[in-house]
């Protein structure tokens, strides 16, 4: 029997509509991360730079555990396209207990930081504070996977609506709860610094309950959701974490490396890091269209590989990265000819009259503008080449690009050939291009092999 594939219109519409909320469900992520530190604002400079280092440790945690339930989204749309139903159930509760047992250990890791902190020349009074607030939210730690598990499934099946939902109201939560517990209002007990850490903590357990009971009424999901999370095996176990864990690592050597990239701006002048971190924060923000098309581009390679239709997987693989290119380019024309525009919103007043930050800003606006094209593509190659089962090389072409390329040049072209601010940024979109160029040379050889492999299967039979 002879099976068509779908059309490009088709795959437009598809991948359009599963990325769609996805993306503003990306979008209102750095929305709450973006009220946090505005309301730690609100208090003492201390409190502003323990919550901001905080955050920022939770956030590298976080982001490795999220990154290993994710294989989740890829295993459940494979098991769908093999008209496998019976195992979707299996691999949601592996994600779930592996979710559980991770969260456990970021947690108890974040309550313990202090240590750490003091050991990298972190004054005592900041890595005391910033541990304070880490022992409180680390307590949210486990929920947040348990949502990413149930978040990946629900895209997995290509029925991913109350995300975005939900997460609308949770950043309405984090507004009111914030405000609530570090001012003593609305009837909650006044906690100062640690509101912010109480309030994100009952966000991401209101979260999680509330998708779940929204996801048990949805005729899609329902079916395969059971409060028996124990019942799973050991191929569901082991397919989640062998698959996961590479990609954690990579969610993992990609924070670390924009962490480490910040530290060394930092040695460059107060107006340069002012500058990085504004310009970063765009780019974040631009990045999370490309998150979107990434997870949804992902999940239909893996329903094609999952029906053998090879043709299929590489022509998503091969729309999603110039889709993705396409909308990067017309948000960068807006960089170049509107840059003032963009800036305005990430700048106070003072920073605006300082002309050396914005210069510096506009400057690094027109790298970006190269940069987050390729910044996209690396993402979006992450994505497909998860969908055709590869999540191994994504993670060692990342420490390529990122450690081995991007972090030498940047010491090589910012400090040896004084090119300041410029040359990191330059470095940065060198490795970000390497990256994304051997992921779709990796992408495009994994199809190959698997039409190979499939031809053989034909010969033999």
């Amino acid at each position: 029997m002879v099976t068509t594939s779908p059309s490009i219109f088709d795959d437009l519409k598809k991948v359009s509509t599963l990325a769609g909320p996805l993306i503003l469900t990306n979008l209102l992520y750095v929305a709450i991360a973006t009220i946090d530190l505005v309301m730690l604002g609100m208090l003492s400079p201390l409190d502003l730079a323990a919550g901001g280092l905080a955050i920022g440790i939770f956030n590298q945690f976080r982001t490795m555990g999220t990154g290993v339930v994710t294989a989740t989204g890829n295993l459940v749309s494979y098991a769908e396209g093999k008209a496998q139903t019976e195992k979707i159930t299996p691999l949601l509760n592996a994600s779930l207990l592996i979710g559980t047992l991770i969260g456990v250990i970021f947690a108890l890791l974040m309550a313990n930081i202090k240590p750490f902190l003091l050991f990298i020349g972190t004054p005592e009074v900041l890595a005391e504070q910033t541990e304070t607030y880490l022992v409180v939210a680390a307590l949210g730690l486990v929920p947040c996977f348990w949502f990413q598990s149930i978040r990946h499934f629900s895209v997995g099946l290509k029925s991913p609506g109350p995300l975005m939902m939900i997460t609308g109201v949770s950043v309405i939560l984090t507004v009111i709860l914030n405000y609530g517990f570090i001012f003593g209002h609305f009837g909650l007990p006044e906690l100062g610094f640690l509101g912010v850490a109480v309030a994100t903590c009952i966000v991401l357990y209101l979260s999680f309950f509330l998708f779940v009971i929204i996801a048990c009424k949805n005729q899609v999901l329902k079916p395969y959701i059971t409060w028996k999370v124990w019942k799973t095996n050991k191929e569901s176990l082991s397919k989640t974490w062998h698959m996961g864990y590479p990609i954690g690592a990579t969610y993992g050597s990609e924070a670390g490396f924009f962490t480490v990239l910040a530290l060394f701006v930092a040695t460059l002048g107060i107006s340069e890091l002012a500058a990085h971190n504004v310009v970063s924060q765009i780019v974040y923000i631009v990045f999370m269209i490309a998150a979107g098309l990434s997870s949804a581009c992902s999940i239909y390679v893996s329903e094609a590989h999952a029906k053998s239709d090879k043709t299929h997987a590489k022509r998503v693989g091969h729309f999603g990265l110039l889709f993705g290119a396409s909308i990067m380019g017309v948000i960068a024309i807006t960089y170049v000819l509107l840059p003032e525009f963009i800036l305005a919103p990430f700048l106070s007043a003072t920073e605006l009259q300082q002309s050396n930050v914005v210069a510096i800003a506009t400057q690094l606006l027109l790298i970006a503008a190269v940069l987050q094209v390729f910044d996209a593509s690396q993402n979006i190659g992450v994505g497909i080449l998860r969908g055709v089962g590869d999540v191994k090389s994504a993670f060692f072409l990342s420490i390529l690009g990122y450690w081995v390329i991007g972090l030498p040049v940047a010491w090589l072209l910012s400090s040896y050939m004084n090119l300041g601010i410029n040359g990191v940024w330059y470095a940065l979109t060198l490795g970000l291009s390497v990256t994304a160029l051997s992921q779709l040379w990796m992408f495009n050889y994994r199809v190959k092999s698997l039409d190979t492999a499939a031809e053989i299967q034909g010969q033999q039979a």
